[in-house]
């Protein structure tokens, strides 16, 4: 059998889905793929034929020789003991507007499929090519509408972010930030609270009270006071008493 199938894109595009087995197998029509197997080709085939539908179980194999893509393979019916065998060739073609493949096949069947006429059986074979080159086309469709740009986009290299970081770090050069640092210096009371701090540890200088112009003002004294008022009662108890003693011993001897 001899059958064409016109895809609308360049030849390039449909020879990179021809060279992959798991996009093949997504533009068989009728094929459900087999995950067990760990071939992207092995599964169940649905055909349908005059008015009827054989589900074969089988395995494809996709080979490229000489620039185009052959499928071979065998298959057995699902529901009997027919079994059929398949060899197809497809050429890819440029022509104007898209892609031309040429198709030859050669299939020999025994069982339900060799039941039907030579002319019902090529009607469906170029029926099952139309439909795969339908297919084809929606997949190099879903190519063209992957969206592009965002991820397509240069990563600048990693010396003209470097050179970037530097233009940002001469900028700050000059514009005043180290006069305004030198101006807040300490003075000598804390730097040389500073160099007391040295060799000590962490937890010490963490809980150091602080020292210099930062250092707490000293609350006022007030226990000298209290002290002071404390010695100074008894003592003017004592002075009065001794008043009123010379006084009375004055007045008896008047």
């Amino acid at each position: 059998m001899e059958h064409e199938v016109f895809v609308p894109y360049p030849v390039g595009a449909v020879r990179r889905v021809l060279s992959d087995p798991a996009r093949v197998a997504r533009c068989v029509p009728g094929l459900q793929q087999d995950v067990s197997s760990g071939s992207a080709l092995a599964g169940r085939l649905r055909l349908r034929i005059g008015g009827s539908t054989i589900t074969y179980r089988g395995a494809l194999r996709l080979t490229e020789r000489d620039g185009s893509y052959e499928l071979s393979g065998e298959g057995t019916e699902a529901r009997g003991s027919g079994t059929v065998t398949l060899v197809l060739s497809a050429m890819p073609e440029e022509m104007p507007g898209g892609t031309r493949l040429s198709c030859t096949g050669t299939i020999v069947s025994a069982g339900r499929l060799a039941e039907f006429d030579e002319k019902t059986a090529q009607s469906a074979a170029r029926r099952l090519l139309d439909r795969f080159g339908a297919a084809l086309a929606e997949e190099l469709a879903e190519d063209a509408a992957a969206p592009t740009g965002t991820f397509d986009a240069e990563v600048p290299p990693l010396e003209a972010e470097v050179d970037d970081m530097h233009g940002i770090e001469d900028g700050f050069e000059g514009d005043g930030l180290d006069e305004d640092l030198d101006d807040d210096e300490p003075p000598a009371e804390a730097a040389h609270a500073r160099r007391t701090m040295i060799g000590r540890s962490a937890e010490e200088v963490d809980h150091a009270p602080p020292r210099g112009r930062y250092a707490p003002v000293p609350a006022p004294e007030t226990a000298t006071g209290t002290a002071v008022l404390r010695w100074a009662a008894p003592a003017a108890a004592v002075a009065l008493a001794g008043a009123v003693v010379v006084g009375r011993v004055l007045r008896r001897r008047r």
